[in-house]
């Protein structure tokens, strides 16, 4: 007996080696894709967006200690800012790794106001949020009269604009464009100053998530497709910014990578069952049928991982899983009979292997699910081996 152990732990232990150096592999290939494909993905669509609150400025020129004339950049807070924002999601699946891309639709309202007692002659700066993006509809007007042409230069929009004392003027500007993953809006690089201040967001997705650092919505309301998300403020001193980050499903290459990380748990808890069952009913299970189940419970992990790069996921899986079942069972009715191996080690298998790995889907429920199976995998052991002679178990040879 404890030679069979013995070679059953062997078995076991070579496998969990195959297992992690499977995993390597989908982790160097699925890094390598993600380099290279990243990047493709930026080129076609776009790049992380962030979009930074304008500035108004006017140049003052001072002295330096030495008389040299330097010019200031002297700054005008806005008014008011009012913004709406659409963000459509889109996925974009490429090779084990899928892209959370999106369109995004901003209409801006700035409204800047001379509080002094002598008339300015401002810049309107506004920052483009990427410079690989793509930009359509985009309009600027001041006062409700377009611009034409647009005052770019390296990445800049830098509108001239008059203010009388007491004078306010609205300066409108809206766009279309695309992005990856993240939408911000910065209202700059250090804490800020920012009054009268509305941002109303429409999401056609329901998984909404902030990033860090970033400020929640004051207003949250569910719509038809998504979601009504308002940031509004009436005098806020912040260093913080506003963000959406783009909901993303389940990735092929990591989720795999997680799932035959875990796999010798898996199996572990399979030959503990299939021990004790052969024990209690003194059927004789060679290490050499160890050895086939083990490879037929890698061959769902070595078909899945490659299987992820053709299929969706979740067909990959039941495919990967109903060729490992296949295997096991097929192999152990001729070792045990049909039925043993149809019912007994069949339904083993698929609680062991193929549920087991489906809790990889529940992303933050995988441990406890996995805990949940162990304790009730030691709770049925001792039920069924409570009342066995293990002294004589182990003194007897294996039953013929």
């Amino acid at each position: 007996m404890l030679y069979r152990i013995a070679a059953i732990g062997f078995i076991f232990a070579c496998t969990s080696v195959a297992w992690v150096i499977l995993a390597q592999v989908v982790s160097h290939r699925t890094h390598q894709q993600d380099t290279k494909l990243k990047a493709a993905v930026g080129q076609l669509w776009g790049t992380p967006q962030s979009q930074r609150a304008p500035l108004l400025y006017w140049i003052t020129e001072e002295q330096d200690p030495d008389g040299q004339a330097i010019e200031r950049r002297q700054l005008l807070p806005l008014r008011a800012s009012r913004l709406q924002v659409e963000l459509h999601l889109e996925h974009r699946r490429k090779g084990l790794l899928w892209y959370a891309t999106y369109q995004v639709a901003l209409d801006a309202t700035y409204t800047a106001t001379n509080a002094t007692d002598r008339p300015l002659d401002l810049t309107f700066d506004l920052a483009l949020p990427a410079s690989q993006a793509v930009y359509d509809d985009f309009a600027l007007s001041v006062d409700g009269q377009p611009i034409a042409p647009l005052p770019l230069a390296e990445g800049h929009l830098q509108q001239p604009l008059h203010l009388a004392p007491g004078q306010s003027r609205p300066i409108r500007l809206a766009y279309q464009s695309q992005g990856l993953e993240e939408w911000w809006y910065r209202f700059g690089d250090h804490v800020e100053q920012v009054s009268d201040f509305e941002l109303v967001m429409y999401t056609d997705f329901d998984a909404i998530d902030f990033p860090r650092q970033s400020l929640s919505p004051t207003h949250k309301r569910r719509t038809a497709d998504g979601w009504r998300l308002t940031w509004q403020y009436d005098q806020l001193l912040t260093g913080a910014s506003l963000g959406m980050i783009m909901p993303a499903p389940v990735n092929p290459g990591p989720w795999v990578q997680d799932v035959t990380l875990a796999a010798p748990i898996s199996l572990f808890l399979f030959f503990f069952v299939l021990f004790v069952f052969a024990a209690v009913k003194g059927i004789d299970i060679h290490p050499m049928n160890y050895f086939f189940i083990g490879a037929a419970f890698f061959s769902f992990h070595l078909l899945l991982a490659y299987l992820a790069d053709h299929l969706l996921i979740h067909y990959a899986f039941l495919l990967a899983a109903a060729v490992s079942v296949f295997l096991v069972i097929s192999y152990m009715r001729l070792v045990v009979g049909l039925r043993l191996a149809l019912v007994e080690i069949g339904l083993a298998q698929f609680i062991y292997l193929v549920l087991f790995s489906y809790t990889f889907f529940f992303v933050g429920y995988t441990g406890l699910a996995i805990t949940i199976l162990c304790i009730a995998t030691l709770f049925v052991a001792m039920q069924l081996t409570g009342r066995m002679d293990w002294s004589a178990a182990f003194a007897r040879p294996p039953a013929t």
